[in-house]
């Protein structure tokens, strides 16, 4: 197993668990993603996964249009930012900053990204870019145009379970030489909506105090320093219950807690969390809508179009990346889509 300071990450877990007991979810999964992310690029077909950006450039490209043409209603400030959290080889970026250009819309570029791997990646796109380790250390003055492309999705989740005494913690444990899932601490209740409380047993609440802090100080600089954020991500209109934990390797489902560090680890986004958040810091939040209804808003089926006229021998490609990302069955529904503002800003297309 590959290691971290000439300790495998498994054995390095099972050690801790071993002197201090049972650890939670959220550090499980936390310390399982940093050195997953610190040690590959996840990326593409050699990967384990695929993101929206690397289906079809019509991803990006109509991103950049959706930020340039809020800019452009608010009257085209010359000390914006584009920001973009988690940005993977730096795709989405190349593709919107490329219809941004269209119209004069280019100011600097700011990736929140932390893994080396994927920061060599994209500097071979974005070579002006700036890097930043968090949020905080972004720009403190100009509007903030920020894409956070399916990056709240791994960020760690705490679950809390229902059991005949009570809600508890779902913690990780070590036994018979493998990390299994066991509840145990104080009872949780107070956590739980109310309308959650009489849930059956074994029914699970997931929360994340992580997403909550990338939001809140998220959405505090877009509304001191004015801009928008669009957030896409697969998730729910909270509150539910239900364990959507997952692990993802070599483009399949796998066992969440074998071999920490060595596969993908997400949960669904809770959208009704990430706007109360937002709002709370004073900004202006448009409903989750899918990722479908908002490629088609912004005029995917033209733009496929555009590109078939262009390359006709690409056209069986081209509708095919078109439905993976608008189809119902495919990315259209279970991604979804909101927008943030800052006060009295221009709203969104789309929404």
């Amino acid at each position: 197993m590959p290691a971290i300071d000439g300790k495998p990450l498994g054995g390095r877990l099972a050690r801790l668990i071993g002197a201090e007991g049972p650890i939670p979810l959220a550090r499980f999964m936390a310390e399982a993603n940093a050195h997953y992310y610190a040690t590959r690029d996840p990326l593409g077909a050699e990967g384990d996964f695929v993101t929206a950006p690397e289906v079809s450039q019509m991803f990006g490209e109509l991103v950049g249009l959706w930020l340039s043409d809020i800019w452009t209603r608010a009257g085209k400030p010359s000390n914006a930012h584009y920001v973009e959290l988690g940005p993977g080889r730096g795709t989405l970026a190349e593709d919107a900053l490329r219809a941004m250009r269209a119209v004069r819309f280019e100011p600097p570029i700011h990736l929140v990204e932390t893994s080396p791997a994927l920061r060599q990646s994209q500097a071979g796109r974005l070579p002006t870019a700036r890097w930043h380790d968090d949020i905080d250390s972004l720009p403190e003055t100009g509007p903030l145009f920020v894409i956070a492309n399916e990056f709240f999705d791994a960020l760690p989740i705490r679950q809390i379970q229902r059991g005949e005494n009570g809600w508890h913690e779902v913690m990780v444990d070590w036994r018979d030489g493998a990390f299994v899932p066991v509840t145990s601490g104080p009872p949780l209740d107070a956590l739980i909506p109310e309308m959650l409380r009489e849930a059956p047993p074994g029914s699970i609440v997931e929360t994340s105090p992580a997403v909550e802090s990338a939001a809140r100080g998220l959405a505090e600089r877009i509304a001191e320093q004015g801009g928008t954020a669009l957030i896409v991500d697969y998730g729910y209109v909270g509150p539910a219950t239900g364990d959507t934990l997952q692990a993802v390797s070599r483009h399949g489902y796998a066992d969440v807690f074998a071999g920490p560090g060595e596969r993908d680890l997400t949960a669904h986004v809770d959208f009704t969390v990430l706007g109360r958040t937002a709002k709370k810091a004073g900004l202006v939040v448009h409903r989750p809508i899918g990722q479908g209804e908002l490629l088609e808003s912004l005029g995917i089926g033209a733009r496929t179009a555009a590109l078939v006229r262009a390359a006709p021998h690409r056209q069986t490609e081209l509708v095919a990346a078109r439905d993976r990302l608008t189809a119902d069955d495919e990315m259209g529904r279970l991604f979804k889509a909101t927008a943030w503002l800052a006060r009295d800003w221009p709203e969104p297309a789309a929404f």
